[in-house]
């Protein structure tokens, strides 16, 4: 009895090459963007996690590194406040820029204002205001000391006035809004005080360039430090660096967690300068609320504002980041492995 011969093994019954050509194709495409998103976030996270572990470990040198930007951001933020303080001071800047109408000596209060209700319509004229000729007689009485001499006169002298009140502070605007003002009906003269608003003019453009120029010199200072403080990290690093440069490890990796050390310094001095700016606006405003109480007035300082200590915050935080990118930039090509 012949013994049954066994077919020889078919290629489809063996790992094939259809199944390895498979793999292979799945190792070309590599892996899906789903997993390289995943793997960025969780190479993000390490680096911010490493950062925070490396500052915490140094409390006292962080804080103080922090303190130091947090000065140098309060002062042109704090001095910007002030200004903007010293605007509202008394009402606003244009108001100490109005324009007074005075009327002919016929015109009666309902032209007066029906003048007023038509200046209040024009597009660069925030306010208007109506001084009828007894109001202007009682005032002259009450601030000139005249006024018994006065109530022997005949007949009222004074004129009505409207107070045109004008949108901007800008010579030629209010020259051109003075000159269209003058033209109309029931108005003798229009004046302006041309010299006062040259003056207030040349005050604020002086306090702006100096909060500009100011606010300049110290983001380079920051750039300094914050560059100087990345450094050290740098060099107290240099040598795991180097390993990691060695085995492979590319610019940008070694880079991140330095930047994220910058956005973190600049993080912490713009929470501290909010809350310098909040406290000395703070401390400063019991003294001029009593200085303005002496002279009749209810001004206070405002405040810091949330929209701006959010953009300090943000600025903060940019400024960091550069000033960490700048100084890993210029080390970067001394990292290599020798």
């Amino acid at each position: 009895m012949s013994a049954t011969r066994m077919p020889p093994p078919q290629p489809a019954q063996r790992v094939g090459a259809a199944p390895k050509k498979a793999e292979h194709n799945s190792l070309e495409d590599g892996p899906d963007f789903k997993t390289q998103l995943h793997s960025w976030l969780e190479n993000h996270r390490a680096s911010l996690a490493d950062s925070v572990r490396r500052l915490a470990k140094q409390p006292i040198g962080s804080f103080f590194t922090c303190l130091v930007m947090a000065v140098a951001l309060s002062l042109p933020m704090g001095l910007s406040l002030l200004l903007n303080n010293v605007e509202r001071l008394g009402g606003s800047w244009q108001r100490a820029a109005q324009i007074s109408l005075f009327l002919q000596i016929d015109a009666s209060d309902a032209d007066g204002q029906a003048l007023r209700e038509q200046i209040a319509k024009m597009d660069d004229v925030a306010e208007t205001d109506w001084v009828s000729r007894e109001q202007a007689l009682a005032e002259f009485q009450e601030q000139s000391g005249l006024g018994q001499a006065l109530k022997e006169l005949p007949e009222n002298p004074l004129p009505g006035v409207v107070l045109v009140t004008p949108k901007e502070v800008d010579k030629v605007a209010l020259e051109a809004l003075r000159t269209r003002l003058a033209a109309l009906p029931k108005v003798q003269q229009a004046q302006l005080d041309l010299l006062w608003v040259e003056r207030l003019t040349a005050i604020l453009k002086l306090g702006e360039r100096f909060i500009f120029g100011l606010t300049l010199l110290l983001i380079m200072a920051l750039l300094l430090v914050i560059g100087n403080t990345i450094r050290l990290h740098i060099e107290n690093r240099r040598t795991e660096i180097e390993v990691i440069k060695l085995v492979g490890g590319t610019d940008s990796y070694v880079r991140r967690p330095f930047l994220y050390m910058g956005a973190l310094y600049g993080l912490g001095a713009g929470i501290l300068a909010w809350l310098v700016l909040a406290y000395g606006l703070h401390w400063l405003d019991g003294a001029v609320v009593r200085l303005a109480d002496l002279y009749g007035s209810d001004f206070s300082l405002g405040g810091v504002a949330v929209a701006d200590g959010l953009s300090l915050l943000l600025g903060a935080v940019l400024l960091g980041y550069i000033g960490a990118w700048l100084a890993v930039a210029r080390h970067l090509r001394e990292l290599a492995p020798k």
